[in-house]
């Protein structure tokens, strides 16, 4: 098959997935249960981890997945949501899933859904099967599965094959659909629990922390305390990545990993646009945080760094986050602000945020980059922020990446 033909092939099948987004998010395992049946169970076949938490879950995700492939093992990664190709959800080994594979794996799904032998997926439920199909299909020896919304009704929480539950943090975020208040948010995280597997919990919130000892106990799962030892050099940056890297190694040592093969995945691990910089005049710093939890950990970074020149913040936002806290916490940081909104229905106006925080305003992600590294001047530092999405398009457009459409699941 012609490199043309396999990808006419995978934009029909990536066209298809996306088209899935129309039922909006539906948490709840019933259809996840049937669609996996439908499938042959793939939720059944591999072992894995389940990490949820409000923020550091890709990170600790990543890090797991890093040290299991240092130790020799054949092990598979499922994150979300993706930079710039819904591949890069999936990978296989140190790499995305490939066109051909993602294909096959769609086309299996795509086959029991119009067979009528399970109901239509949504999005999400529909990635997690394609991801579930495409690594049994890969012949993987572990998973690590993080959650995508919650954790008790989240699709990943189908996993049969649990050997470790890890919970890395918990603040308000999502309220629509995981509660308003901390406990209850706590609770959901907290639906990923298994009698009888290793639970590691990296909480600081008390309330959160007391519910999910509570779960624990009700549900029988073995809280593992954290290991307090020695960290290696972290691969990744920030002072927040320590208490990731923790809840990481402590995970690890419950596989029974050896210690070479963490330090060695902790050293190495990638996990693009959580402070990530890309050099250049003026060099740029992305960092996914979306919340004001996030915020406050770029916002630490920020301040432990020395001041070279103008500080320019390059900022767009989902408008159902609490964004003015947001800003509140990064102004003291940076000298300016310029405002984008991503390709995406639910994204908030630049007018609202100028209204609130007075900046500069860019028609598209692209132009706003341009126009945030002027006023930097060569010297000086963009930081891009606020919403995956904005990151993803600047860091495409910084360099030189193709893009796919975003889509917020």
């Amino acid at each position: 098959m012609s490199s043309a033909s396999q990808s006419a092939r995978y934009e029909a099948r990536r066209a298809w997935l996306y088209a899935l987004a129309r039922g909006g998010v539906k948490l709840g395992l019933d259809r996840m249960e049937s669609i996996c049946a439908a499938l042959d169970h793939p939720e059944r076949d591999v072992p894995c981890v389940i990490v949820a938490g409000t923020n550091g879950k890709g990170s600790v995700s990543a890090m797991i997945h890093a040290a299991l492939l240092a130790s020799g093992r054949r092990a598979a990664l499922f994150t979300s949501p993706h930079l710039h190709t819904v591949r890069e959800r999936i990978r296989i080994g140190d790499r995305p899933i490939s066109e051909a594979a993602f294909v096959r794996a769609v086309d299996k799904l795509q086959r029991v859904v119009a067979a009528g032998t399970c109901p239509e997926p949504t999005f999400f439920e529909a990635i997690t099967a394609i991801a579930l199909v495409a690594m049994r299909d890969a012949e993987v020896e572990f998973e690590v599965l993080e959650v995508g919304l919650g954790g008790r009704l989240d699709a990943t929480n189908v996993a049969k094959h649990v050997r470790a539950t890890v919970i890395t943090s918990i603040a308000m975020d999502h309220e629509a659909y995981l509660g308003s208040t901390i406990e209850s948010i706590a609770r959901e995280k907290a639906g990923i629990l298994r009698r009888g597997v290793p639970a590691i919990v990296n909480v600081q919130d008390a309330r959160a922390l007391g519910e999910i000892r509570r779960i624990a106990k009700q549900r029988g799962s073995k809280l593992v305390a954290l290991d307090r030892g020695a960290l290696p050099a972290l691969a990744l940056s920030g002072a927040h990545q320590e208490a990731n890297a923790r809840s990481a190694m402590t995970t690890l040592k419950a596989l029974r990993i050896p210690r070479a093969a963490i330090a060695a995945g902790l050293q190495k691990v990638r996990w693009p646009g959580r402070l990530e910089s890309i050099a250049g005049a003026p060099p740029l710093l992305l960092d996914a945080a979306h919340n004001p939890e996030g915020a406050l950990a770029l916002a630490a970074h920020l301040a432990s760094l020395p001041r070279t020149g103008r500080r320019v913040l390059l900022f767009g936002v989902m408008a159902d986050k609490d964004w003015p806290a947001m800003l509140r916490t990064l102004s003291p940081e940076i000298d300016e602000r310029v405002y984008v909104a991503p390709a995406l229905g639910r994204a908030e106006k630049s007018m609202h945020l100028d209204a609130f925080a007075p900046g500069l305003s860019a028609p598209s992600v692209a132009e706003g980059l341009a126009l945030a590294k002027a006023r930097a001047g060569t010297r000086g530092l963009v930081v891009v922020a606020g919403s995956i999405f904005v990151l993803a398009e600047a860091r495409a457009a910084a360099l030189g990446l193709q893009q796919e459409p975003p889509i917020a699941m």
